[in-house]
């Protein structure tokens, strides 16, 4: 079963940005939980978890409300308080510094490195101080960041690491796959993912320790689930309660949607790559459309297509406000023509809070601010079809 897209008058095809795209198995997946009363988390959930933990190689995975969730537990579960400093990149969705802004401490900026969107490692090592306790890279639109160089930096500085794998379903550096370098990953189930259960998240780990403390967090500080005490030998007696936790638990009817879909996990990574070597095979030869690179080594799991508009008059250092100006009119442009588009996503610190409580300017981060003003998502989403992928090509090509 698959929302269909729907014809204007005029002939012009509404696509959007993303869809949802969900087999009929999967959306009766919803039924078994609620016919079985048993809602919250439970075996749903922990089926989910497991699938999700072979898929990407990990020891363990554990399924929360969200991404921003699972980013705040990591955070909690590795001791981050007032006073600290955490590297992140300054563009990417907003929760990355959020988690670190919400436990007193301090988010340090690192500009991008404009041909991935990635956090750009070369420039880490510079921001450390003595207060510096971490760092969160983020794997945006479906690649990896430099984890290599990431992983070495921490281990020098002794700092830990949770991976921002939001975007990062099907990325892989070195054929390892991305939420499996650091002390924890944390990936995205909103509805623009791959995998979505409409909000929710995953944490993965290797480190067990950890993982114990990041599963009791998410369930009121408990030593054990419901789950757990119901099915044991005294289910009528609570459990104990070791941490002021959170309740930032998975329900089964979720858990039951993420499992499903887990099953065809292999051919969604491969039809939205098939999807975007359409799109740059199409875009090959514009001058004003930078499309996504994959450097070597790396395996790109296409979140979302994002492209920088009119990179070469960027790189020759030309008006980005123009730029800007330019790129939203044709974005305008492509709605009339009913191809939706996005900015790739925003640059934190151009963002009001942050701008105005640590007195950032726009040109502080100016890699950041290029990808904030000039980056440009088409549409790409599991079970887009061919008619749509060509419209949407059309489009650019024409509007432009």
């Amino acid at each position: 079963m698959r929302l269909g897209f729907k014809m204007r008058d005029d002939d012009i095809i509404n696509i959007p940005i993303a869809r949802t795209d969900l087999s009929e198995t999967e959306i009766m997946s919803v039924l078994e939980p609620l016919k079985s009363g048993w809602l919250v988390q439970g075996n749903k959930v922990k089926s989910f978890e497991e699938k999700w933990k072979n898929f990407t190689g990990v020891e363990t995975s554990l399924a929360v409300t969200s991404c921003t969730s699972g980013l705040h537990l990591s955070v909690v579960a590795l001791g981050l308080k007032p006073g600290d400093e955490v590297i992140v990149p300054a563009f990417t969705w907003i929760s990355t510094a959020n988690v670190v802004e919400h436990q007193g401490a301090t988010p340090v900026f690192c500009d991008i490195n404009i041909d991935t969107f990635n956090i750009d490692a070369d420039l880490i090592e510079d921001l450390i101080t003595e207060k510096t306790v971490g760092i969160i890279p983020v794997h945006l639109f479906g690649l990896a960041a430099d984890m290599t160089k990431i992983m070495q930096i921490a281990k020098k500085y002794n700092l830990w690491v949770v991976e921002d794998a939001a975007c990062g379903f099907g990325a892989r550096l070195n054929d390892q796959h991305v939420g499996t370098f650091g002390d924890t990953g944390v990936f995205s189930f909103h509805p623009r993912k791959a995998i979505t259960t409409g909000e929710g998240g995953m944490v993965t780990s290797n480190n067990s320790e950890l993982s114990i403390k990041v599963q009791q967090l998410r369930d009121h500080g408990a030593v054990m689930s419901d789950l757990q005490r119901h099915l044991g030998a005294q289910p009528y007696l609570l459990a104990d309660h070791i941490h002021a936790g959170y309740n930032q638990r998975m329900t089964d009817i979720q858990g039951a949607l993420g499992d499903k879909q887990m099953d065809r996990a292999h051919e969604i990574v491969t039809e939205r790559q098939k999807l975007a070597s359409t799109y740059i095979k199409a875009f090959k030869e514009t001058d004003f459309l930078k499309a996504p690179i994959t450097p070597e080594s790396y395996t790109h799991g296409y979140q979302s297509f994002a492209c920088l508009f009119k990179p070469n008059a960027l790189e020759r250092g030309k008006d980005i406000v123009t730029a800007h100006k330019l790129r939203n009119e044709w974005m305008a442009r492509l709605q009339g023509r009913g191809v939706s588009t996005r900015p790739a996503t925003h640059a934190i610190h151009m963002l009001t809070y942050y701008a105005e409580k640590y007195s950032l300017s726009p040109m502080d981060f100016p890699n950041a601010r290029i990808a904030n003003d000039c980056s440009i998502s088409l549409p790409l989403f599991h079970g887009m079809k061919d008619f749509e992928v060509k419209y949407v090509i059309d489009a650019v090509k024409q509007t432009i």
